[in-house]
């Protein structure tokens, strides 16, 4: 019998949880040695979403917090440094804050419910510390400072919350009460610190919520004389300008820096490892193309939410082709707003050489507002870049970067887009609608194929990147379906199960009993009209007019679509 495996640690960013549940852990203590080596003062680390950072802070809390369980390290790297887990390994109160639910609406009671919420975060973190209140070492004033903090969330019911004054000394007046409870200076942790600036400039209350921050940050990291050292986590580096004013006691480590590089996310040795391990070795070239690509400093990485996903699902449908998990796991924001300004500039062609698998130079600005972050296509390349949707692939030249598409799914992402804004503006463009509805109706071939032709000229032929060739047919069929779901009076069926197979696309025009059959091929090479006549083949082999006749329609017309490039055929059954 085979022997019980570990569990995959489906959306499991808790390190006590998961290693003392039995789930698969890749090794990233080694974190620890070398931020105790470098000693940098703040460290902050930007990498994109789903990318282990939450599950690395939970780790370091773990390691160096009083009454912290030894154990659960145990056969880990940092295991073997004996030194340095003597003389750090649970020596430390840690406060621990994660920021991504300090969010609010829109305008000033977006701000108010983000501010209440960044309230409740703190006074939940400093109910863990309780034992205050009955400490020796602290004074009855200093306890009274302690209960203003609890105050918001230790009493049910009750609509409390801290002036301006409180929750922007918080984390330093904790950090002090701890420090005099224990004797020993505090390790302050801060996870996705820039969630609340995000969503506040989408909710129109950014100046307030970066001053509220930036306050927060300073008596907290800058001039904290209880604060051992701090370490931040976020999907970006947000400027100094705007919240680290004055903080010289900082050191940012982003998606371009060698240090720490292996950290955050899979590298291809760990990734392997995985798949030996729950018997998935020939699924790694499907996982290299659609989830390696990602290039962090000088390491080659994966995203780890895209594997664990995959080799989950896997374990049950072994056949399972690569899914976009990635792209469900938050919004796209920086994608969309990048492809609605396609129509500016070389963007459309940069693009297009991207998704062909090719690169582009463009200057890189690390340092952003997220006032400026939008305001220009050129930022926008620089926000794509630390948000995971490109990556580079060589090492920068000052500022200037070799920019690719990571891989298959990131280029899924910018063609759903593509795809998405494409949909809008057909649905806007009726008189091309009415025409290519009415040519596919009369069964005049040549006028469908002049008016879909149309479409394409307008599109980024991003479908001819380096991808699977039922993934390219997938395109023009999502295509072609998007423009014809506008047609309100008819019944369009996708991938429809009739006579022998799927059929591609069915439509019932009921008002004059017409069914139309279309199947798209994508062409690599050679002739359209090879592709067509493979397409009309398919449709009168495979029956796919069954359904139809079988629905009432009188007349069926048969077309074949043959797609290559901004190119078209299309043929008519006789």
């Amino acid at each position: 019998m085979d022997a019980v495996k570990r569990m995959i640690p489906i959306g499991t960013d808790n390190f006590r949880k998961l290693r003392e549940n039995d789930y698969y852990y890749v090794d990233k203590t080694g974190l620890i040695g070398e931020l105790l080596k470098d000693r940098a003062e703040v460290s902050l680390f930007t990498r994109p979403r789903r990318f282990g950072k939450t599950l690395n802070m939970s780790m370091l809390q773990c390691f160096f917090e009083i009454g912290g369980a030894s154990a659960i390290f145990d056969g880990l790297a940092v295991s073997r440094e004996k030194e340095l887990c003597g003389k750090y390994m649970g020596k430390y109160p840690v406060i621990s804050l994660s920021l991504k639910d300090a969010v609010g609406g829109q305008g000033d009671s977006g701000y108010a419910l983000a501010r209440d919420m960044l309230c409740g975060i703190i006074g939940d973190e400093a109910l863990r510390f309780h034992f205050l209140l009955d400490s020796e070492r602290l004074k009855k004033e200093e306890k009274e400072l302690y209960r203003n903090l609890i105050r918001v969330n230790s009493v049910p019911g009750a609509k409390y919350a801290m002036t301006d004054a409180l929750l922007t000394g918080s984390i330093q007046t904790l950090s002090s009460l701890l420090e005099k409870h224990y004797g020993q200076k505090v390790i302050i942790l801060i996870d996705e610190y820039d969630v609340p600036l995000q969503r506040a400039y989408y909710g129109g209350y950014y100046e307030r919520m970066a001053a509220l921050i930036r306050g927060l940050f300073s008596q907290g990291l800058k001039t904290n004389v209880s604060m051992e050292f701090a370490v931040l986590t976020g999907c970006l580096r947000v400027s100094k300008e705007s919240i680290f004013t004055g903080m010289n006691n900082l050191k940012v480590f982003t998606v371009a820096d060698v240090k720490y590089d292996e950290y955050f996310g899979f590298t291809d040795e760990e990734v392997r490892a995985l798949l030996d391990y729950y018997d998935l070795g020939d699924a790694y070239g499907r996982i290299r193309q659609w989830y390696d690509g990602y290039r962090f400093g000088q390491t080659d990485m994966y995203c780890p939410w895209d594997v664990i996903n995959y080799c989950f699902d896997m374990r049950a449908d072994e056949e399972l082709q690569p899914q976009n998990y990635w792209a469900h796991s938050s919004g796209n924001d920086a994608v969309t707003e990048f492809v609605r300004r396609l129509d500016t500039g070389s963007a459309r062609q940069e693009l297009q050489k991207l998704a062909e698998g090719g690169t582009v130079r463009k200057e890189i600005r690390q340092e952003l507002t997220y006032r400026d972050m939008y305001s220009t296509i050129e930022n926008l390349w620089s926000l794509l870049y630390m948000t995971g949707y490109l990556t580079s692939r060589s090492k920068p030249n000052g500022r200037i970067y070799e920019l690719a598409l990571p891989n298959e799914e990131i280029r899924d992402i910018f063609m759903d887009q593509i795809m998405e804004l494409f949909r809008e503006k057909a649905g806007r463009d009726g008189e091309s609608l009415r025409e290519l509805c009415s040519a596919l109706a009369a069964g005049d071939a040549g006028r469908v194929e002049k008016s879909f032709g149309g479409y394409l000229r307008k599109l980024i032929s991003v479908r001819d990147a380096a991808g699977r060739q039922g993934s390219k047919e997938n395109f023009y069929h999502g295509l072609l379906l998007g423009i014809l779901s506008y047609k309100a009076d008819w019944i369009v069926y996708s991938n429809y199960e009739t006579g022998d197979g799927y059929g591609d696309i069915l439509i019932e025009a009921e008002d004059a009993s017409l069914g139309i059959v279309i199947e798209v091929k994508y062409v690599q090479e050679g002739s359209l009209d090879r592709g067509t006549s493979e397409a009309l083949k398919q449709i009168e082999d495979r029956h796919y007019v069954e359904k139809l006749y079988n629905d009432g329609m009188e007349k069926v017309l048969k077309y074949g679509v043959a797609c290559q490039k901004k190119q078209c055929r299309v043929a008519l059954a006789e």
